[in-house]
C-alpha cells in the first residue's frame, strides 16, 4: 500500500483547504483498501460531540449535520481509548449506535482510528464494510498514517479560522498560536520571505503590472529553453538517445500552451508571475501524481523541476522578486534565516514570525538582541497567504493576529503603551551601577554580533561585551571574509567599547548556524561538526580569524578570546597552540600584538565534568546555558515537538551550574553566563545567588536585569537559590521566582500569558 499512501499524502500536502483534504482522504482511502464507506468525524469540544465532516458512501446531505454525542457509539469508543477499534461485526458490539440520517445499512466491518495532535483526539477516520471483515494490520497502519496527515490539516484549519464546527456560536477572536521568541508587541504588514527556487514557498501576491510580469515570465522560460538545449548538446556523445529524449520532453512542455498559456492567463487574472507559475506547475504535476503507472507518475517530479528552473530565472537579480520592506515590516517565513533578517533595514523591521524554530533558536536570539518581537514554531502558519496582511504580533505569549478586529487592535495598543511606560521607568536606572541592596556589584555585559548592533540599546549601559558572535558577519556574506575585512570588523567593536573589555568568540558555525557557502549536511547537526571542531579541522580558517582578532586589538588591550563547544582538554590544548602560533607569526611580521586572556565556553555535559581541568588551562569560563540545557535535557531547542521539554530552570541545569562555579573556584577563575538565562530578570537572581561573577545578555534585557538586581540582596538571592534547589520540577522553580518578584513589587517583569 506504499504507492497509494505516497500519492494520497502528496495530494493532501498540496490541497488548498481542509474541505479538499477531507474529500481526498475519504475518496482515495475508499478506493485504496476497497471498502464500502470512508468517513471523517471531527470533535466539537464546545458542544461535546463528534460531527460527520466528510464521507464517501453515506448520504452527502448528512455532512455537517449528523452529530454523535461524547461517549456514544463506536466513534465515541475510539475517542475514549485514543486507539484503533477494529470490529468484524459492528452491530453486535455493545457500543454500536445506528444513525438512520446517514442512510447507512447494517454495515458490519468497522475500523476507526483516532486523529491525534499533541495528545488531543481531534476526530476519527472510519472505514465500513457491508460484509463482516476484520481489517489487516497493514490497513490499520495505513489509516494511522493518513490520520496523522489529517491532524496537521485540522489544526491548521482551526488556527486560521477555516473550521468552526459549532454552527450557532459566533466566531471567536482568531489568532495563530506559536511560541514566544522575543518579547514585545508589534503592529505591521506581513512580508513573506522564502528560499530561492522553492516553488512551495512562493506566497500569493497581486500582479502590480501584468504585462511586465508576463514579459519577465516569458524571458525566464526562454532562458530555461536555452539551458536545456545547451545541456542536451553537452550530453549528445555521452547519453543514449532514449535518455536524451527527456530533454525533448521538457522542451515540449515549455512549448505547450497548457503550461505557458495557463500561467500567463493567471498573471492577467491578477496573480504575480511566481504565484501563477506555482499554481500551474502543481496543477500539471497532480495529473501525473494520480496516474497508476509508476513511470508516468514519476514524471510529476520532472514538471516540478521545470517549475523550479523557471522560478530560478525569475528570481535572478533585477527580476520581479525584489522584496520591498514597508514601514512596520513583519517578516514571515517557513524558516526565517539570519540572512533574511539582516536584509531588512533595521528602522523598518517591526517583528518576525517563523513557522519553524523555537524560543532558543538562533534567529530568536538575534531578534532578542535587536529588540525585535518574534514568534517562533508556528507550524500551522498559512505562509503563502500572509503577504500584505495587517498583523499584530505578541512576542510575550507567542500569538499572531492576522487582519485583527478593531477591539483586538485597541487592546494591543493599550498593552504597547504599558510596555513604553515600563521602558521609561527602566531608563531611570540607566546611569546607576548594577549593585545589590547589600552592596555587591555584578557587571552586566552585552551579547552582540552584527556591526549594526553597535548603536542599539545596551552599548552605553553595559560593562563591555561578554559575547561577540563572530559567525554573524560570516553568515551575511557569500564567501569567507578575508583577514583584512575581519580586522576592520573586530577593530570597530573593540574601539567602540574601549577601554571596557570585549570577549570575542571564535567562529561557532554548525548546528542551527550554517554558512550558505560552507554547507553542512548532517543527520544530527547539534551532535556533529560544529564550533571548535570545525576550527581545528580547518586551521586555515581558525588562524586567519585569530590573526585578524589579534591585529584588531593592537594598542587597545581590551580583548579576551573565547573558544566555543569545548568537550575535552585536547581541543583546548590544540587551540592554544594555534593561537600562540598566530601571535608569533604576527610578531615576526612586525605587528605589535599582545596575547589576550583566553576562555572556554562550558556548554556540553563533558565540559561540566572536566571543569577543573579546563579551568587550569585558561583564564576564565563562560557558560552558554542555551546549549548546556539542550544537551543536558536531550532536547533539540529548534524542534517545536519537544520545545515544551526545554527549560533552563530544570533542576539538573541548576545543579550543573553550581558544579561549574565550584570547579572554577579551585583555580580562582571567573565565571560568566552568556546564555538566555542571564537576560531573564528572574533567573538572574538565581545566578547571583550561585556566585556568578558577571552576566552577559542582549541590550533589551540589560535594564530589566539591572532593575531586579538593584532591588534584591545577595543574601535574599542565596536563600531563593536554596529554595529552588529543593524543587523537583522546573515549574516549581518558576512559581517560586514569580512569587518572589511579586513580593518585591517587580511582577511586571514576569509578564504572564494573556
Amino acid at each position: 500500500m506504499l504507492d497509494p499512501l505516497h500519492r494520497i499524502v502528496h495530494e493532501v500536502n498540496a490541497a488548498s483547504d481542509l474541505n479538499e483534504v477531507l474529500q481526498i482522504i475519504v475518496t482515495q482511502v475508499k478506493q485504496a483498501i476497497e471498502v464500502d464507506v470512508c468517513s471523517v468525524y471531527l470533535t466539537d469540544f464546545e458542544r461535546r460531540d463528534h460531527v460527520l465532516m466528510a464521507t464517501d458512501g453515506l448520504r452527502e446531505e448528512a455532512v455537517g449535520k449528523v452529530r454523535l454525542p461524547y461517549h456514544r457509539g463506536l466513534i465515541g469508543l475510539v475517542c475514549e481509548r485514543a486507539e484503533p477499534v477494529n470490529v468484524a461485526d459492528a452491530p453486535s458490539h455493545n457500543r454500536y449506535l445506528f444513525t438512520h440520517e446517514t442512510g447507512e445499512t447494517q454495515y458490519k466491518g468497522f475500523l476507526g482510528v483516532p486523529i491525534i495532535q499533541n495528545r488531543k483526539v481531534l476526530g476519527v477516520l472510519v472505514v465500513r464494510q457491508i460484509d463482516m471483515r476484520t481489517f489487516a494490520d497493514g490497513e490499520v497502519t495505513f489509516l494511522f498514517t493518513l490520520a496523522a496527515q489529517l491532524a496537521g490539516a485540522i489544526t491548521h484549519a482551526q488556527a486560521s479560522g477555516q473550521l468552526v464546527t459549532s454552527e450557532e456560536r459566533a466566531p471567536p477572536k482568531r489568532f495563530l498560536q506559536g511560541r514566544p521568541g522575543s518579547p514585545g508587541v508589534a503592529f505591521g504588514t506581513a512580508v513573506v520571505v522564502y528560499p530561492p527556487a522553492d516553488l512551495d514557498a512562493v506566497p500569493d501576491k497581486k500582479a502590480q503590472d501584468p504585462d511586465v510580469e508576463e514579459d519577465e515570465f516569458r524571458t525566464a522560460v526562454a532562458a530555461v529553453i536555452q539551458d536545456l538545449m545547451a545541456l542536451e548538446d553537452r550530453f549528445e556523445d555521452s547519453l543514449p538517445a532514449e535518455d536524451r529524449a527527456l530533454f525533448d520532453a521538457w522542451l515540449m512542455m515549455l512549448g505547450s500552451d497548457s503550461l505557458i498559456g495557463k500561467t500567463v492567463q493567471r498573471i492577467h487574472e491578477g496573480d504575480w508571475a511566481p504565484g501563477a507559475l506555482r499554481q500551474t506547475i502543481e496543477e500539471h504535476a497532480k495529473v501525473f501524481d494520480a496516474m497508476e503507472d509508476v513511470y508516468l507518475r514519476e514524471r510529476a517530479s520532472d514538471v516540478r523541476d521545470l517549475g523550479r528552473r523557471i522560478l530560478m530565472h525569475l528570481q535572478r537579480e533585477g527580476g520581479i522578486q525584489q522584496t520591498e520592506y514597508p514601514e512596520g515590516t513583519i517578516l514571515v517565513g517557513d524558516e526565517v534565516s539570519a540572512m533574511q533578517f539582516a536584509e531588512v533595514p533595521k528602522e523598518r523591521l517591526a517583528g518576525i514570525v517563523s513557522a519553524r524554530g523555537a524560543s532558543f533558536s538562533h534567529v530568536a536570539i538575534l531578534a532578542r538582541a535587536m529588540d525585535v518581537p518574534a514568534v517562533m514554531g508556528m507550524s500551522n502558519l498559512p505562509v503563502t497567504r500572509m503577504d500584505g496582511r495587517f498583523v499584530i504580533l505578541d512576542g510575550y505569549v507567542g500569538r499572531v493576529y492576522v487582519s485583527p478586529a478593531p477591539s483586538v487592535v485597541e487592546e494591543y495598543q493599550r498593552l504597547a503603551e504599558e510596555d513604553r511606560e515600563l521602558s521609561e521607568e527602566l531608563r531611570a536606572d540607566k546611569d546607576l551601577p548594577c549593585e545589590t541592596t547589600d552592596g555587591v556589584s555584578i557587571p552586566l555585559y552585552l551579547n552582540t554580533g552584527l556591526i549594526s548592533e553597535m548603536s542599539t540599546s545596551g552599548t552605553e549601559e553595559s560593562a563591555g561585551v561578554g559575547l561577540y558572535r563572530t559567525e554573524l558577519p560570516f553568515m551575511v556574506r557569500d564567501s569567507f571574509p578575508a583577514e583584512s575585512v575581519q580586522v576592520n570588523n573586530y577593530r570597530k567593536v573593540l574601539k567602540t567599547f574601549h577601554p571596557r573589555p570585549v570577549i570575542i568568540r571564535t567562529l561557532d558555525i554548525g548546528g542551527d548556524k550554517p554558512l550558505p557557502y560552507f554547507p553542512l549536511e548532517e543527520q544530527n547537526p547539534f551532535l556533529g561538526w560544529r564550533g571548535i571542531r570545525i576550527s581545528l579541522d580547518h586551521p586555515e580558517i581558525f588562524m586567519t580569524q585569530v590573526r585578524a582578532v589579534l591585529r584588531a586589538a593592537a594598542g587597545l588591550d581590551n580583548l579576551k578570546l573565547l573558544l566555543p563547544m569545548i568537550s575535552n582538554v585536547d581541543e583546548v590544548d590544540d587551540a592554544l597552540l594555534l593561537i600562540q602560533r598566530a601571535h608569533d607569526e604576527l610578531t615576526e611580521e612586525g605587528y605589535e600584538v599582545a596575547m589576550p586572556k583566553i576562555g572556554v565556553m562550558i556548554e556540553v555535559p563533558a565540559a561540566v565534568y572536566q571543569v577543573e581541568a579546563l579551568a587550569r588551562r585558561v583564564d576564565f569560563l563562560s557558560v552558554g546555558t542555551n546549549d548546556l540545557t539542550q544537551y543536558l535535557l536531550a532536547v533539540d531547542r529548534n524542534n517545536g515537538r519537544v520545545a515544551d521539554l526545554y527549560d533552563d530552570l530544570h533542576p539538573a541545569v541548576l545543579r550543573a551550574l553550581i558544579q561549574i562555579i565550584e570547579g572554577a573556584r579551585t583555580y580562582q577563575r571567573e565565571v560568566s553566563v552568556c546564555g538566555e538565562m542571564a537576560g531573564n530578570p528572574a533567573t538572574a537572581v538565581l545566578l547571583l545567588g550561585m556566585g556568578v561573577d558577571s552576566l552577559s545578555m542582549n541590550g533589551g534585557s540589560l535594564l530589566r536585569v539591572k532593575w531586579v538586581l538593584r532591588s534584591v540582596s545577595l543574601a535574599r538571592s542565596k536563600a531563593l537559590l536554596q529554595a529552588a534547589l529543593r524543587c523537583e520540577r522546573a515549574s516549581e522553580v518558576k512559581a517560586l521566582l514569580r512569587n518572589a518578584l511579586e513580593e518585591m513589587g517587580l511582577g511586571g517583569l514576569m509578564r504572564a500569558g494573556r
